[in-house]
This record gives C-alpha cells, sequence and structure tokens, in this order.
C-alpha cells in the first residue's frame, strides 16, 4: 500500500512540476527573448526577477527594517529611461519591506550587498503592474534598472 502511494506521489510531483515552473515564470515568450538576447545569462530568482551582478557586493544583505542607500537608472525593456539617481552625495533611500518601493526592489536588495550592482529586470506584477506610473511607465511593463547598494544600515 504504501508503495502504490509512493508512486501517486511522484506522478503527481511530475505533473504539478512543469506548472510549478510556469507560475514563477512572469515574462512573455517574447520578453524573455528580448532579455536573453539583451543580457545572455541572467539568473532568475524564485519570484521571477532576473538579474546579473556586474560588480560584487561584500558583507551582509540588508534585512526588513533597514535603510538602504541606492543609486539607479530606471528603464523600460526598450531601453527608454525613465527615471535616474546617480549622485552618491544624494542617493535614493527607502526602508526594506516598509512599502516605499515596488515589490521587485524590496525582493532583489534583500539579496544585494554594499558595494554590489546589477542589472535587475523586474516583472510588470512585481513593477507598477496594469496601472504603470504615467506618464513615464506605461501599464504592464517589464522594469529595467542598473542598481548599486552603496550602504545600509538599521537607523
Amino acid at each position: 500500500m504504501y508503495r502504490h502511494l509512493a508512486r501517486v506521489f511522484l506522478l503527481s510531483l511530475l505533473i504539478a512540476l512543469p506548472s510549478l515552473h510556469a507560475q514563477r515564470e512572469l515574462l512573455t515568450p517574447d520578453q524573455i527573448e528580448q532579455v536573453e538576447k539583451k543580457w545572455p545569462g541572467t539568473k532568475r530568482t524564485a519570484t521571477g526577477i532576473r538579474y546579473i551582478v556586474l560588480k560584487e557586493g561584500a558583507g551582509e544583505s540588508p534585512k526588513s527594517g533597514d535603510r538602504v542607500n541606492v543609486l539607479y537608472i530606471g528603464s523600460l525593456l526598450d531601453g527608454t529611461e525613465f527615471d535616474r539617481t546617480q549622485d552618491p552625495s544624494r542617493p535614493f533611500t527607502f526602508r526594506v519591506d516598509r512599502g516605499e518601493v515596488i515589490t521587485g526592489w524590496d525582493q532583489i536588495i534583500k539579496t544585494m550587498k554594499v558595494g554590489e550592482k546589477r542589472i535587475v529586470i523586474i516583472p510588470s506584477s512585481l513593477g507598477y503592474g496594469s496601472r504603470g506610473q504615467a506618464p513615464k511607465i506605461p501599464r504592464d511593463a517589464v522594469l529595467v534598472f542598473e542598481m548599486e547598494l552603496i550602504s545600509q544600515g538599521s537607523e
């Protein structure tokens, strides 16, 4: 009887695996093709964010509630820039997991270390979703950020 249950479990697991994979992929096939063409070798988080580490950082990653300082350039998948903060004396500052930034930023910043620089591709559902951010970010836009974590603290 246990052998039969084990077989049923394995069979159901094999059937479920493709759908589990599909749930994590939040980009359309066309968007995936664009990303892979422009940034080959991206890694993907469990939630569907893709990224490339351009420069390694050091130390511990930020945790919920930490204040972080970030430099970034934000653009759409087609390369159209919509925002930037590049002056180290005036970085973009926010508290992690406090609803101050898009979900994709809260998720990815917790995987970075101070000094780390990445290209980050955030699916629409972890960005501004179907509402967009008029006039610069259209509905359902995939967001691309070149971002650098320059400091963090719990202050």
